[in-house]
């Protein structure tokens, strides 16, 4: 019997994953593209803006914070925006649910802005460590109150004339970057992210787009990035590329499912996205990119992708930072393959949505996947030729949309069904997920 307010869901082995289809637009796009429209002074369009709870709740936080923000009947959004600086002290605490992107970004925003607000999100949001955000946004003279552990909720005052500062990340964090060169922004001089290993660059490429007076070089291994602030904001037309995030799921599915071929439309292909694809090549897996193109600054195509006979290979660490989202749905992809798939520098799958390292090991332990771990590595032992582990388990997913597709994505080619405690929490990045899947094919249902 499901607990009381869950929503358990299974998967069944299936065949011939089937058709071509677009999963919803790219969640990191769609949360930068309601920030960076509310600095404008004017109207910023939005095509394609990923409708899921996590940037709904930063739309609503752009309105609370002064912007004007709405959506037409035929999906368009239009943000009217009140300028860089131009926020005023929200009314209510600003909510985002279990937006981590969100959340960490208004930090930055609001840092150097001379407003007070409060930050909360759901139970799940509430336990991630905020601190790697606030050390430098302190340093540019925010100041911040938060909950025990460095925890939301947390009150935020920003203030009256921004610090400019040089930062070198301690981890590869494009969140943290992010939030910095925000934060950059409103505050006089020149502010500086020096970071690495390069993460992505989402905000960098839309600040530039915007009009922001931002540099870029290499440095080392990574970049060092300068924000020159109070530049005027132009408004600019984003139309949002599909997620490759959220492609990751169908993709792995037809790699492990016989018979199956897919196409998956206009999906960014940024190079700091794309190491999930370049490791499923390195594993045998027949994926072809086609029609590759530019849109809104950001590379886009088509994947091609057909059943194939993986076999294990090493990740390197250095490959973490552009697939850290994607571990989950790999190591799905490592358990129906031949030999062993060794994966190392997964530090940051500890703070996401949930302790991911930990959630994936215990799901690949409920389904029979052979595997060992450690501090910040993972190795799966993949069930050889005939790709097709054992399952028949239930998986908690402690609240985190990646953990509960990754499984149901597993069930598809195990040998018995597979079912996760509660898939309520994918609506947060992909709320089309199950009638896409079972538009293509696949066996997935409430359980």
């Amino acid at each position: 019997m499901a607990e009381v307010g869950k929503s358990p869901l299974v998967s069944r082995h299936s065949k011939g994953l089937k058709g071509q289809v677009r999963v919803p637009g790219d969640k990191s796009i769609s949360h930068r593209a309601l920030m960076l429209g509310a600095l404008t002074v004017g109207e910023t369009t939005i095509d394609g803006l990923l409708e899921a709870e996590d940037v709904l709740a930063t739309a609503a936080a752009m309105r609370a914070l002064g912007a004007e923000v709405s959506r037409d009947d035929d999906g368009r959004w239009h943000v009217h925006g009140v300028g860089v600086g131009g926020f005023s002290t929200p009314s209510a605490p600003l909510d985002f649910g279990n937006a981590g992107t969100g959340v960490r970004l208004c930090m930055g925003l609001i840092a150097t802005t001379p407003i007070r607000a409060v930050l909360t999100g759901d139970a799940s949001l509430c336990k991630r460590p905020m601190g790697r955000v606030v050390v430098p946004l302190e340093q540019m003279g925010a100041r911040f109150v938060a909950s025990e552990g460095g925890r939301l909720p947390a009150t935020i005052t920003g203030a009256e004339r921004g610090i400019p500062i040089a930062y070198t990340l301690p981890v590869a964090s494009a969140q943290v970057k992010s939030a910095i060169l925000l934060a950059a922004l409103n505050t006089p001089g020149e502010t500086t992210v020096i970071e690495a290993v390069p993460t992505r660059d989402h905000t960098e490429r839309m600040l530039q787009a915007f009009g922001a007076d931002i540099t870029t070089v290499p440095e080392g291994g990574g970049r060092r990035i300068t924000v020159r602030g109070h530049t005027e904001f132009n408004p600019q037309p984003i139309v949002v590329p599909a997620d490759p995030s959220s492609a990751a799921f169908p993709l792995v599915a037809a790699l492990i499912t016989e018979g199956s071929h897919i196409i998956l439309e206009n999906v960014m292909l940024n190079p700091t996205r794309t190491g999930l694809i370049e490791t499923l090549v390195e594993m045998g897996g027949d994926i072809v990119i086609r029609n590759e193109r530019l849109a809104g600054g950001e590379p886009v195509g088509d994947i091609e992708v057909r059943h194939s006979r993986l076999k294990g290979v090493r990740v390197p660490a250095e490959r973490a930072a552009s697939m850290i989202d994607e571990y989950p749905i790999l190591s799905i992809a490592a358990a129906c393959a031949e030999g062993r798939t060794e994966m190392i520098g997964l530090d940051e799958l500890k703070v996401k949505e949930s302790d991911r390292l930990a959630a994936i090991v215990a799901g690949l332990s409920a389904n029979g996947v052979p595997h060992e771990v450690g501090e910040n590595w993972l190795m799966v032992e993949g069930a050889g030729p005939a790709g097709r582990p054992r399952g028949g388990g239930v998986v908690e997913t402690h609240m985190d949309h990646r953990i509960a597709m990754a499984f149901l994505t597993l069930g598809l080619a195990s040998r018995e069904p597979v079912t996760v405690d509660d898939g309520r929490m994918i609506a947060t990045s992909f709320p089309s997920f199950m009638p896409l899947m079972q538009g293509l094919g696949a066996d997935i249902s409430s359980a």
